[in-house]
């Protein structure tokens, strides 16, 4: 990005923030900012701050990073990106003060969902910009405070689908996740943020796109790639938008027609509830979850009901999960990041086992799975090694079961 930019939003930014009065408490200061300044900026000072931040976004895009995070006390003054898995702060850019970030997050939001973030104290939006080859990127964007500070996280929607193919999946796998096989039941993918889930779910999105004429809705927080419909009609529905809820947009996706619905997200018990009953009904589902392994999504759905709804849960759940594929994104020897991935696919022994409260016996069905398609996350690892990807000590850092790794590292 050139200085020039850089300058002329800095110049505003101290400008402006010269207004505000001082030792205002936070909550009063964003509402001073939101209507004395944002609310007065004239057009060509509202394209200074988005020519700047659009700036820093094509600059995240030539720099491969995933994330871009600035405002807020712990930023330090500095805007800084994730490359390649590690967070470091961008220098070039300049220090900036708190209140300056404030100005600049508050201008890029529209007045609802400024009135949004100030009632709530977190916004989950999308943001687009032009590159400089004349392509429109999307950004997933999420908006909070932080010690009574404005803090801004975007991550960069990748402008391609991730070819299916590449995963390398199994067959039977495949016949799991396409509804050419495959009409009805619950998909997961699961990880901690930033492993990937989404690239992985709008791979498998893709893949039934391709391959068979029908509905999918996707319901998201806030809509990240938009898939343009081939064989499929596609529709996306975002919340907050488009719909109040997750719970909400899954309800009235019964009446829509679909074929597939795509829940972004299972985070409260009323959308876990949700997606099981659809499923339950004969649609096929697919969604995220937060978790790290099969194992543990399983207990983590079942223990978020009341004790006294476990059991009909946990039946419920057997009788409609399919496939749970948990996956880590780890650091391999070209200085990337590779996909390291768990795959449970349903089978009569584990429905049994979820069925009777026995979890901790699916991890040796799962190894023992392999030919059938099931992996644990401990055997990609070794089989990560042994193709020279990641190095014996990064499999182990990222191990769910290291003693397992170490068994199977030493040929038992």
């Amino acid at each position: 990005m050139d200085n020039l930019r850089i300058s002329n939003a800095k110049a505003l930014l101290q400008k402006l923030a010269i207004n505000i009065p001082k030792f205002l408490p936070s909550e009063e200061r964003l509402l001073f900012i939101h209507k004395e300044i944002i609310g007065q900026l004239s057009e060509s000072e509202r394209t200074i701050f988005r020519e700047f931040l659009d700036g820093c976004l094509k600059e995240m895009r030539e720099l491969s990073a995933s994330d871009i995070d600035m405002g807020g006390w712990g930023s330090n003054r500095r805007i800084w990106l994730r490359i390649h898995g590690a967070k470091k702060p961008m220098e070039q850019y300049g220090v900036f003060e708190v209140f300056e970030f404030d100005i600049l997050i508050l201008s890029i939001l529209t007045d609802n969902q400024r009135e949004t973030l100030l009632s709530q104290r977190n916004l989950d939006i999308s943001y687009h910009f032009q590159g400089s080859d004349g392509k429109y990127y999307r950004q997933r964007a999420n908006v909070h405070l932080e010690l009574g500070a404005l803090a801004l996280n975007m991550r960069a929607i990748s402008e391609k689908i991730f070819s299916y193919q590449a995963y390398g999946f199994h067959p039977n796998v495949t016949k799991v996740l396409s509804l050419v096989h495959t009409k009805e039941g619950l998909i997961l993918v699961t990880g901690i943020t930033g492993s990937g889930k989404s690239t992985t779910l709008d791979a498998i999105v893709d893949l039934n796109n391709q391959s068979i004429d029908a509905h999918i809705i996707i319901i998201a927080s806030p809509v990240e790639f938009v898939h343009r419909s081939q064989r499929c009609i596609i529709r996306h529905r975002e919340v907050g938008r488009d719909t109040q809820s997750f719970k909400q947009g899954t309800i009235e996706a019964l009446r829509q027609d679909p074929d597939i619905i795509v829940i972004g997200e299972m985070r409260d018990p009323e959308t876990i509830m949700s997606a099981l009953e659809v499923a339950d009904s004969g649609h096929k589902v697919l969604s995220t979850l937060h978790t790290s392994s099969a194992i543990e999504s399983i207990d983590r759905i079942i223990g978020e009901v009341p004790s006294e709804e476990q059991d009909r849960v946990r039946n419920r759940l057997a009788d409609v999960l399919r496939c749970v594929i948990s996956q880590k994104l780890v650091p391999s020897k070209d200085g990337k990041r590779i996909l390291a991935k768990e795959i449970m696919l349903m089978a009569p022994n584990i429905r049994s086992a979820i069925k009777n409260n026995n979890t901790s016996e699916i991890y040796q069905m799962m190894r023992d799975g392999l030919k059938n398609g099931m992996t644990t996350l401990e055997q990609d690892l070794k089989n990560l090694v042994e193709m020279n990807r990641i190095t014996p000590e990064t499999a182990m850092d990222f191990a769910n079961n290291k003693r397992m790794l170490q068994q199977l590292m030493q040929g038992y």
